[in-house]
């Protein structure tokens, strides 16, 4: 059998697992059609836009958590630096920075080939280790875009841990 030759197998979206998972846990979302879904979570430092898109063609379960916060073009290289340090520390996702509109994204993939169906767990874990990097790293982006600090103090200041709070 050659790479070419395989079946194409069932697939149940998996958006209808996540719109399952939402409803479930009372988050606010919205469907976009057959291949997308928006779940708007608020948290610590601001609200979250969760899109998870079923890409059938490559069977791969796409997230994209973006948040407010604009980069203007003055402090692209520097957000760019700073996010090259933070995705050489994370093991799962990653962030990006959309130049043309200064944005900044966290993204992940669950790749589902071979018929491979999303559990909720799943595509709720995807969920958790998105906020939890974005919630995470935000203060960094911060740092950098309005304190004007160097990628370096900012991921020094983000990965500084505190225990309890004042």
């Amino acid at each position: 059998m050659s790479l070419i030759d395989f079946s194409d197998p069932h697939h149940v979206n998996p958006l209808e697992v996540v719109e399952r998972v939402a409803s479930t846990n009372g988050w606010s979302f919205e469907r976009a059609g057959e291949d997308e879904i928006t779940i708007l979570v608020t948290g610590k430092w601001t609200d979250y836009q969760v899109s998870y898109t079923w890409m059938y063609d490559i069977e791969a379960l796409h997230l994209a958590c973006a948040f407010e916060f604009k980069v203007p073009e003055r402090w692209c290289a520097e957000t760019q630096q700073l996010i090259a340090m933070i995705n050489e520390q994370m093991w799962v996702g990653h962030f990006d920075l959309w130049t043309k509109d200064g944005l900044i994204m966290y993204r992940h993939a669950l790749v589902l080939a071979g018929g491979v169906e999303a559990s909720g767990r799943q595509c709720e874990a995807m969920l958790s280790t998105a906020l939890d990097a974005c919630e995470r790293y935000f203060p960094a982006f911060q740092f950098v875009v309005w304190a004007g600090k160097t990628a370096r103090e900012a991921i020094d200041a983000a990965m500084f841990d505190t225990a309890g709070e004042a």
